[in-house]
């Protein structure tokens, strides 16, 4: 039984997030509930008090599994559920093999939004019943994917703020590290995603919040 969790709900539209809030809030009354309309609202929430977080795909600031990717690189240990409407056998697998610790989709209902969230605070993944996540088709897809896997949180974090258009030494600054680290970090993400600059690295990245959705379209 959950009890006294603290919750992020990060989703655009007001109505589901109460839709959220209310399920989770089914669980147990003691729970905290803090909500996000956007991205950079999500970032700022996400510290080591949140025990789990609810993320959607598509919000401003984000789209697509980059936001997921962004907020792992923040905190590994955060268990995070995607809640998209875009709930292909592709985007779920995708999102799991990416680092999220379950998958809802929108049309779910009460009872199954709880029944998700439960087991990812027990420590499982959550995934929806009756759901063949088959093998990912595009080998470009899924050789980006090895390689984002192959990052350190501080890495991904790099790439991230790289994504966001930010300077080595605005990154330097966000991470409180020397810009001679950050041009270290930048050196390693260029080589283990295989590209030669941080434009490449960036439409690389940009390319599994695309076709998450695109696939879907």
């Amino acid at each position: 039984m959950v009890s006294g969790y603290r919750f992020l709900v990060a989703d655009d539209h007001p109505l589901f997030r109460g839709a959220l809030k209310g399920a989770l809030s089914g669980l147990d009354s003691a729970c905290e509930i803090l909500e996000a309309g956007d991205f950079e609202g999500a970032k700022a929430l996400v510290d080591d008090s949140v025990d789990l977080v609810l993320l959607d795909l598509t919000m401003p600031g984000v789209s697509g599994l980059s936001g997921l990717i962004a907020l792992r690189g923040m905190n590994p240990a955060l268990p995070i559920v995607v809640v998209s409407a875009h709930d292909s056998p592709e985007t779920i697998r995708r999102a799991l093999e990416l680092g999220a610790s379950g998958f809802i989709s929108k049309s779910s209902c009460m009872d199954e939004i709880r029944t998700a969230v439960q087991a990812v605070l027990n420590g499982d993944i959550y995934t929806p019943a009756d759901i063949d996540l088959g093998a990912e088709g595009d080998p470009e897809v899924a050789d980006l994917i090895q390689r984002l896997q192959t990052l350190t949180p501080q890495q991904t974090r790099v790439l991230s703020m790289l994504a966001e258009g930010l300077l080595n030494k605005q990154i330097a600054y966000e991470l409180n590290v020397s810009e001679a680290t950050i041009k270290a970090h930048v050196s390693a993400v260029l080589q283990k995603l295989d590209v030669d600059s941080r434009t490449q690295a960036v439409i690389r990245l940009s390319k599994i919040g695309a076709d998450t959705i695109a696939t879907e379209d």
